[in-house]
């Protein structure tokens, strides 16, 4: 089972449940926590793992052969991106706006576009205590996270449990993320701003067609506008964090909530059961 753990915004938890759930769910079999923020990956100083190899993540960007070009800007037309423009006698191109598609080489009349490798970050992988960590750092300056976010996932296991560290927000990097899940677990807190992206973030999806679930964390805080609207998008809310000063404690010196408070582990091998149950049903149901 791949459980993608996200949110609308950042701040939520997302970390927080994510590595507990991982920690809690190791003697069930193989699990793997893939850190896919990674403009901003975290999950390691909560882990700690010991690395043990990485590799770089390159995007395709052109590289134009003038001996060839006739300058006819077919290449700048097609380009969505505005990574090429042609002026007379040349040909002028920006690999920090270019997507890596393809277009512009495959569709050169003259087929006098190479492609190149441009790094856009790396991803490490190793282990702790029992669970399998891959994690992605987008490289200072880059502006598209999305391609180290595949190359993390290319990582996942197929015969154990998956949790996806998801970006913050609902923009592209977030869709890369979670497309694929089986369940996503949607981590608010009952606030305006909690409630405001816990919308967006269940319309995103519910696009995308994968169940979800709400995770409430620092639960007392605020109000309970965000139990209405669960309630109302016949949403459940899977698990409730209270705010707790000895979490936000122990969290604050990298220590796991399972890790700093044990009686937790039972609270998140049910939130696994209760998020196993409900796949299981949403699969009868599509059969039926």
């Amino acid at each position: 089972m791949i459980i993608s753990v996200a949110s609308g915004k950042g701040g939520t938890g997302k970390t927080l449940v994510a590595t507990s759930l991982a920690l809690s769910l190791k003697e069930r079999g193989r699990v793997q926590l893939l850190d896919c923020d990674v403009e901003e990956p975290n999950a390691h100083i909560l882990l700690k793992p010991a690395f043990v190899g990485s590799e770089a993540v390159f995007i395709p960007v052109p590289k134009i052969d003038e001996s060839k070009c006739t300058y006819c800007g077919e290449c700048a037309r097609i380009c969505a991106y505005h990574a090429i423009a042609v002026v007379p006698r040349h040909v002028l191109t920006f690999p920090e706006l270019c997507h890596g598609c393809g277009a512009c080489s495959y569709l050169c009349p003259e087929k006098a576009i190479l492609e190149e490798g441009r790094q856009t970050g790396i991803v490490e992988w190793g282990h702790s205590d029992g669970v399998e960590f891959v994690h992605g750092k987008l490289s200072v300056g880059e502006a598209m996270p999305s391609p180290v976010i595949r190359k993390v996932k290319e990582h996942a296991n197929g015969g154990g449990i998956v949790i996806i560290d998801v970006p913050p927000g609902t923009s592209c990097p977030v869709v890369e993320a979670v497309r694929g899940s089986d369940f996503c677990l949607l981590v608010t807190e009952p606030t305006p701003f909690g409630l405001n992206d816990l919308v967006l973030a269940v319309g995103t999806v519910r696009e995308l067609g994968i169940p979800c679930g709400v995770v409430l964390n620092r639960a007392g805080v605020g109000d309970n506008k965000v139990e209405r609207y669960c309630h109302d998008e016949n949403l459940t809310i899977l698990l409730t964090i209270p705010l707790d000063v000895e979490i936000a404690r122990l969290y604050s010196r990298g220590v796991t909530l399972v890790e700093g408070l044990p009686a937790w582990k039972m609270a998140f091998v049910r939130l696994f059961d209760r998020i196993g149950d409900i796949a299981n049903e949403r699969s009868g149901s599509a059969k039926r």
